[in-house]
């Protein structure tokens, strides 16, 4: 965000709940302070700090980790109608006259409910919304199963029984994977890692629209 605030584009952080039902460090809040209410202030500072033009709350409750029961609540992002919020989304999306949107891949990163819910509601926000270029933040899940065969190894030579698996169904192999930092996409950008819907013919021209980051507090 903040390289894309410097090279001159106008940058626009929505996010789709406050994250409600994280678990903060005992002593961080202030006496009576909620949760949702530091990190309102927070990511409003850090817009801020990294140059992002406006930001927007969709106003959906956090669904807690997978499997919870609070997945289930009636006002949970998990809950929401797809098509509703993608509306919700595909309205700043037309007021911004987007260019670029960047959500979570299909598995939510980590396999947050409303990262995933992210990914579906984006995804149909640029429908709804004619915008262009969609891109998934995602991890290279190559790399996660030689790092976890790695751990799995060092636990067995310890006599310790490893846990199962965890990196089935997280991220995209590598070489389906555009990495920024080190290399330039196909477009010659630079961006966070990504699984890019455009071919390599399709890459936008330089313009002043803007881009829009979705995202959760998850």
């Amino acid at each position: 965000m903040a390289r894309a605030a410097a090279e001159g584009h106008r940058v626009v952080l929505v996010v789709a709940t406050r994250g409600e039902r994280g678990e903060p460090t005992p002593g961080v809040l202030d006496e009576g302070e909620m949760l949702w209410e530091r990190r309102i202030v927070e990511t409003l500072e850090s817009a801020r700090l990294l140059g992002v033009e406006r930001v927007e709350f969709l106003g959906y409750v956090d669904s807690g980790m997978m499997g919870e029961p609070s997945n289930d609540f009636p006002y949970s992002f998990w809950q929401a109608d797809v098509e509703s919020a993608a509306h919700r989304l595909a309205a700043i999306l037309r007021e911004e006259d987007a260019e670029v949107l960047t959500v979570y891949d299909d598995f939510g990163g980590y396999g947050h409910p409303d990262h995933i819910q992210v990914h579906r509601v984006g995804l149909r926000a640029a429908e709804l919304s004619g915008t262009p270029e969609v891109f998934q933040g995602t991890m290279n899940n190559d790399e996660i199963r030689r790092s976890v065969a790695a751990i799995r190894a060092m636990q067995a030579a310890d006599g310790v029984d490893a846990p199962a698996d965890s990196a089935h169904g997280r991220g995209a192999r590598q070489h389906d994977v555009r990495q920024a930092g080190g290399r330039a996409d196909p477009c010659g950008r630079r961006a966070g890692s990504a699984v890019g819907q455009e071919g390599v013919d399709d890459c936008p021209r330089e313009s002043d629209r803007a881009g829009v980051l979705v995202h959760d507090h998850g």
